[in-house]
């Protein structure tokens, strides 16, 4: 059934929301919808969940220290593999932040994904931000897929996908990004696993 555009709206707005760091482990209502019943449970192990925040706040605070104000970086970690995003001055300070990055305590690897370029504006970061907003939200409507598996990060048009996943879902998650409205690019930067570990990952059902 297709939703009316109030609906899809909501709905791209709550995607966005769990994409920047909302947990899907407390109960969501968006009219008469559970969204807690529509994800997975995060496949990371939680001292995996927690040890990613910690990267993520340590690698933030000293990139910053070191390039101050002069550079745009975002950190992503997941599962301890960290990526970076955003725009730098010239590529010294790219190999400057990955080197900060990389000695964080726990970090297993890292992508680097800066670029040399101007900080991108506020009509682009918004932009971006639908993108991923859209595309979480098109993972939650798939019947075959668990949005809650995807960790999507957006910057300037193209869509990272990172997470722990079957070849079968990564394919399925990079099709539908790939055709998601401000989609200009998908680079996917996912640990691929097996079905049969897959459904050891699957929450079990109450038996009847």
């Amino acid at each position: 059934m297709k939703q009316s555009k109030p609906n899809k709206l909501r709905t791209i707005a709550l995607a966005a929301l769990l994409a920047t760091g909302l947990s899907a482990c407390a109960p969501v209502i968006v009219g008469s919808a559970l969204v807690g019943s529509l994800v997975a449970t995060d496949r990371r192990t939680p001292g995996a969940q927690l040890e990613d925040e910690g990267i993520k706040l340590r690698a933030t605070s000293r990139v910053r220290e070191a390039l101050v104000e002069r550079a745009n970086v975002s950190i992503t970690s997941y599962n301890r593999h960290v990526l970076i995003t955003g725009e730098v001055p010239n590529a010294q300070d790219i190999q400057l932040v990955e080197q900060i990055v990389q000695k964080i305590e726990n970090v297993r690897g890292t992508f680097n994904e800066l670029s040399v370029l101007g900080n991108t504006t506020l009509t682009q970061r918004s932009s971006d931000l639908l993108a991923t907003g859209r595309v979480t939200a098109a993972f939650v409507d798939a019947r075959d897929l668990y949005a809650n598996a995807f960790k999507v990060v957006t910057e300037r048009g193209t869509v990272y996908l990172l997470g722990r996943v079957t070849k079968r879902e990564a394919d399925r998650a990079t099709e539908i990004a790939s055709t998601t409205t401000g989609v200009q690019k998908v680079v996917r930067m996912l640990e691929i696993i097996s079905e049969e570990e897959l459904q050891s990952l699957l929450p079990r059902q109450p038996k009847p």
